[in-house]
């Protein structure tokens, strides 16, 4: 159990992960908390990162920073996405062996698992098949985050783990309809829609490919009980185990913001991949569940979104 004492670092506090994080450790009474801008520590910067965990000394650390986007970002910037989570997570994760970190947690991806996966998607599913092509940069990045963590922990004897949340959603998201996920970008469209009397929504693809959304506060809840309670080195997923269509999710924050237009999905957009249900029998059985219901996070999410647009 980590002391309520203990010097904790959490890397991309300022995300929708690691504000999410911050807020969960605070509340629970763990206030030794370390956090940089970037401004202050540039992540892929080696000499920088080394240079802060041998003067900060942080007993834990909650990896949590990324560059990540929807299907349009990961199209438009592979070299980005690759380059910048390599660097970010290989000088975290090797500086926190070097100066001794007690135990790390790294966050990586559902992004990982093939393209056509059996599903619900097994931990042991990892590099049974081929990526979707989409966001394959982001998928290899992260898949390396985890083999790193799983090596270190293999021949130094490190206590580094690996958590893959299914898509996230809530306070703190982007919005951005340039490099969004599919939720946030909707809940926008819908709500700009509604503000401007629009008669019609356009959504991306067919809407038939399916997926699983964690509120980011049930994914902070999972981080600290985890850090708290799991030690194998293998990765472990985190998500509620049920999901929906973007069809479905669509009609259904267009029913929370009370948008009584027409759907209009653009068939020559991509889909990306078809299905996507992470299995978390193995999270269920160390006795964690997510809380937060889809219906009630969108609300919350849209009410986070209508108070920053207005």
């Amino acid at each position: 159990m980590i002391n309520k004492k203990s010097r904790i670092y959490v890397a991309g506090h300022g995300g929708l992960v690691g504000a999410a994080i911050v807020r969960r450790l605070k509340k629970e009474g763990y206030d030794n908390l370390i956090v940089r801008t970037h401004e202050e520590m540039d992540l892929t910067h080696q000499g920088s990162v080394e240079g802060f965990l041998e003067e900060d000394r942080p007993d834990y650390v909650f990896l949590a920073a990324a560059k990540v986007g929807g299907i349009l970002a990961n199209a438009s910037y592979p070299a980005d996405f690759i380059y910048q989570n390599l660097l970010m997570e290989s000088n975290i994760i090797h500086a926190a062996y070097v100066y001794g970190v007690k135990k790390l947690l790294f966050l990586g991806s559902s992004c990982i698992y093939p393209k056509h996966c059996p599903q619900p998607m097994k931990e042991e599913h990892l590099l049974s098949g081929y990526l979707e092509a989409s966001n394959e940069p982001y998928a290899v990045a992260k898949i390396a985050g985890i083999k790193m963590c799983q090596a270190y922990n293999r021949q130094y004897g490190t206590r580094f783990i690996s958590l893959m949340p299914t898509n996230l959603y809530g306070p703190g998201d982007n919005f951005d309809l340039e490099t969004s996920h599919v939720l946030p970008a909707l809940v926008r469209k819908f709500h700009e829609a509604k503000v401007n009397g629009n008669s019609s929504v356009e959504i991306w693809g067919t809407g038939k490919p399916r997926r699983e959304f964690l509120h980011v506060d049930d994914l902070a809840d999972a981080c600290l009980f985890l850090m708290n309670h799991y030690e194998a080195t293998e990765i472990i997923n985190v998500g509620v185990g049920k999901d929906l269509s973007i069809r479905d999710l669509a009609e259904m924050i267009a029913g929370i913001i009370r948008f009584d237009g027409d759907l209009i999905f653009d068939t020559t957009k991509p889909d990306g991949t078809p299905l996507k249900m992470l299995d978390v029998s193995k999270l269920t059985a160390l006795g964690w569940q997510a809380k937060i219901s889809l219906e009630q996070g969108i609300r919350r999410t849209c009410q986070y979104y209508t108070s920053i647009a207005s």
